[in-house]
């Protein structure tokens, strides 16, 4: 395998699929010090690899057949456009891509891939997790124990109870698992509900129209829809007074999902119980920011993913597809 701009080793021999091709050129839009690069040591013999995380790194190799736009690195992928939108294949290490997408891409014939999937996993725990949190008020818990006061309270259950899933894809998904084995009642809005017609994981699927109906009816709603023109604000102020005073939101899809001023207000008059949020409209967070002091808030700084491995799970996943593209 030959490396620009990474490595200058070359490896001798197949690697995890056979060289039934020629030469194939892969450009990989990523820091050259990454450990998940390692795993590019699967693609076949014949494959050209050039890495790096500027304009430079590209320069005096051969455009590519095949690239791959790191986290991060949109800005970069736009700016190498006029020599990548010829490639064959692009593919994201994200699974949003709203920050990925501008409009020659789009327009172009370019065969387009992501991560889809290889983070529901650590997310659907998240979801549960966050349900737990304010189920078993660990809040009260924490601050009892910094007091020094010894305060038995009741807790309640998860099971019995509904848990709504607005945007079911693969996080989707993840999270009907673990709520259904937590013996939750599962409901649903997706834009095609008869795909899910018969989902055991579900108890009751909506179409878009039907999303105030579904959230007056749950205990626990999880956000996971990705940031479109039909998504941006589809929870505002009317859905979140659809939801039930001691209703939770969590939100592990995009922030803009979610009409954050309105969510503020529900939060601060006590409409609801309280939010889970991986997201938000402005990462990082800034200072002084008012989720910062809502004490019904769980806020995680957009790391719920953030496993050990997750960065190799997406990187394999491109190895994966690579063995598909290669057969054709």
């Amino acid at each position: 395998r030959k490396y620009s701009g990474w490595a200058r080793n070359q490896y001798i021999g197949c690697g995890k699929f056979e060289d039934s091709m020629s030469e194939v050129k892969v450009w990989i839009l990523n820091s050259p010090a990454a450990p998940n690069l390692r795993l590019l040591e699967q693609l076949p013999g014949s494959t050209h690899i050039v890495v790096g995380e500027s304009e430079e790194a590209f320069e005096n190799v051969p455009d590519p057949d095949v690239v791959v736009c790191g986290i991060g690195k949109a800005r970069l992928l736009r700016a190498l456009w006029p020599r990548i939108q010829q490639a064959r294949w692009l593919h994201s290490l994200t699974a949003g891509l709203e920050s990925v997408l501008f409009p020659e891409l789009v327009e172009s014939p370019i065969t387009m891939t992501n991560a889809k999937g290889v983070y529901g996993r650590s997310l659907g725990e998240f979801a549960i997790a966050s349900a737990l949190y304010f189920a078993k008020d660990f809040p009260r818990m924490i601050r009892s124990r910094q007091a020094g006061v010894w305060d038995p309270f009741d807790v309640e259950e998860l099971t019995g109870r509904t848990f709504g899933i607005v945007g079911y894809g693969g996080i989707g998904r993840e999270a009907a698992r673990r709520a259904k084995a937590m013996g939750m009642k599962v409901l649903a809005v997706r834009r095609h509900p008869a795909q899910s017609a018969s989902d055991p994981l579900i108890d009751g699927v909506y179409a878009p129209d039907g999303l105030r109906e579904m959230l007056a009816l749950c205990d626990y709603v999880l956000v996971a829809a990705p940031n479109t023109p039909e998504t941006n604000g589809m929870i505002g102020e009317a859905e979140l007074r659809a939801m039930k005073p001691e209703a939770v939101l969590i939100n592990l899809g995009r922030g803009p999902v979610i009409d954050e001023a309105a969510l503020i207000a529900a939060l601060e008059e006590r409409r609801i119980k309280g939010a889970a949020l991986d997201v938000f409209n402005q990462e990082p967070l800034p200072e002084g920011h008012a989720f910062y002091g809502l004490d019904n808030v769980l806020l995680s700084p957009h790391c719920a993913d953030h496993t050990p491995g997750w960065l190799d799970e997406s990187m394999q996943f491109f190895v994966d597809n690579f063995g598909r593209f290669v057969s054709g």
